[in-house]
């Protein structure tokens, strides 16, 4: 199928001097949410102790972040095409670095909630953003597909260097150091994205529909709570209500763009093919990703031992394989197909998954960490491709709102992953029969249950520590073995909704 959206690919390539340079302001970016992203899950166990959480605030944690994102992207990718992405890149940024802080100096559980949710509305206007501008800096499809893969990269090497820096700093310091790291680079960012971000926008774009902010905020936040609640404690009936009004309020965002002279998302992108099959990609396969990735840190530090800065080097393995595939993609995808390269990349994340199903308290590095290298790779080459198939399919002119649809997919498989088969985790490891006077907070959380051993005797410490993990490693097996049949199936889906696609 051929889109009547793709651009035609003619001479009228005007390379700018300062283009790469742009590119790494922009990858600076990338780099601040990236880290973000993952220092949070390495620096789960101490919040945990320091805070107390129940197991339920400490989900709310992890995926409130994406919740909130999700819902904003569309609407702030729509917002920078109207007002100017440089604007709100450089404003969006310099917001994440302020609150930053404040999750820093959260003192109970829904301080950091809220703080969690405000920087999520921060971190709405990043992405979108910085996809947009290389759309807008890079017409030469070569040098855009470079572009995209250095992006990915960059965003690869984020969740090396967050677990790294993250686990150096909370080794001699506390765990909300780990939030003040976004502070320098955002500082960065705002002084050299001034000198050197050009500006771009749509220079049609009508006006900003508020109501269509709303429905999208409502529907998607309405929509995967429903979901969560749904998957950890069953299906109520304020569940129930909530779930539908979320849906009631998609159907009629979708409806409203349909009508609208100038809609915050033109509908007619999901026309293509490609387009779509990219999307649907990104949204499943990191659905199938999150729930490992969010317990990997407890399991490494909490189940094996592992001090911080060592649970962060043994996560190495996959940002470098992401690194390596990211820069290659464009040009496998050139070389043998799209699809071939999307699919192939998501079969082998499915397959590493499944070698995790065989994960134990004592499983050795060699094992762990050459799945998470096959799990890099295999993403790496996916995603770049994928989001350089969504930025070819539109014109410039709406590269944010298409840009925003391929993050909302991202962040909504983030929220839905760490729901559904954190939820499987959470479920199988609250069953777990401890030895007589096990504290209720041990049931909440690893966490909680090494806590708790603390102040027990040997004996009974020791019991209830082994029981404990042996619970958390049985619910992290299933939760691997349900997120590696969700990649082998996209995989398959990808095969056929790709099909033809050229970069």
């Amino acid at each position: 199928m051929t889109s009547t959206l793709r651009p035609p690919r003619v001479a009228e390539v005007e390379k700018r001097p300062d283009r790469w340079a742009a590119l790494g302001v922009l990858i600076l970016a990338v780099l601040l949410v990236a880290v973000d992203a993952t220092v949070l899950g390495l620096a789960t166990p101490y919040i945990s102790e320091d805070l107390n959480p129940t197991g339920t605030q400490l989900l709310w944690m992890g995926d409130v972040y994406s919740f909130v994102i999700a819902g904003l992207l569309v609407s702030m990718g729509s917002l920078g095409d109207r007002i100017g992405r440089k604007r709100i890149l450089l404003g969006g940024a310099t917001a994440f670095g302020a609150l930053s802080v404040l999750n820093a100096y959260a003192t109970t559980p829904e301080m950091m909630i809220l703080a969690r949710a405000l920087l999520g509305v921060a971190g709405a206007t990043l992405m979108p953003a910085t996809l947009a501008l290389i759309r807008n800096l890079f017409h030469d499809p070569r040098e855009r597909s470079l572009a995209v893969g250095i992006w990915g990269a960059t965003a690869s090497a984020g969740t090396a260097i967050g677990p790294i820096t993250g686990g150096f700093l909370l080794q001699h310091f506390w765990w909300g150091s780990v939030f003040l790291i976004n502070v320098p680079v955002m500082v960065v960012l705002v002084l050299v994205g001034i000198r050197t971000l050009p500006e771009s926008r749509n220079p049609n774009p009508g006006p900003w529909d508020l109501t269509s902010v709303v429905l999208s905020l409502l529907g998607m936040i309405g929509l995967v709570y429903a979901v969560k609640e749904a998957a950890t404690h069953g299906l109520t009936r304020v569940t129930l209500a909530t779930g539908l009004l979320g849906a009631s309020a998609l159907y009629w965002f979708v409806r409203r763009q349909l009508t609208l002279p100038t809609p915050l998302l033109d509908m007619r992108l999901f026309r293509s093919r490609g387009f779509s099959g990219a999307v649907l990609a990104d949204l499943l396969t990191v659905l199938g990703m999150s729930g490992l990735v969010f317990f990997l840190s407890q399991y490494l530090q909490l189940v094996q031992g592992r001090r911080p800065f060592e649970a962060g080097l043994a996560e190495l393995p996959a940002a470098v394989g992401a690194v390596a595939a990211g820069l290659v993609a464009g040009r496998a995808a050139r070389r043998f197909s799209v699809r071939a390269v999307v699919s192939g990349g998501l079969a082998a994340v499915g397959l590493a998954l499944a070698v995790l199903t065989l994960l134990g308290r004592s499983t050795g590095y060699p094992q762990l960490g050459s799945a998470l290298l096959v799990v890099g790779v295999g993403a790496g080459f996916s995603f770049t491709v994928t989001a350089d198939v969504i930025l070819s399919s539109v014109p410039k002119d709406q590269a944010g709102a298409a840009s925003a649809v391929s993050e909302t997919a991202y962040e909504l498989g983030a929220a839905l992953g760490i729901a559904l088969l954190g939820s499987i985790v959470t479920g199988v490891y609250r069953g777990f029969t401890g030895p007589a006077g096990t504290p209720l907070r041990a049931h909440e959380s690893l966490g909680g249950a090494v806590e708790a051993a603390a102040s027990l005797p040997p004996h009974t410490s020791q019991a209830l520590v082994s029981a404990a993990r042996d619970s958390f490693v049985h619910g992290l097996q299933l939760a691997s073995g349900a997120g590696a049949a969700v990649l082998l199936a996209t995989a398959v889906a990808a095969w056929f909704l790709l099909r033809g696609q050229k970069l």
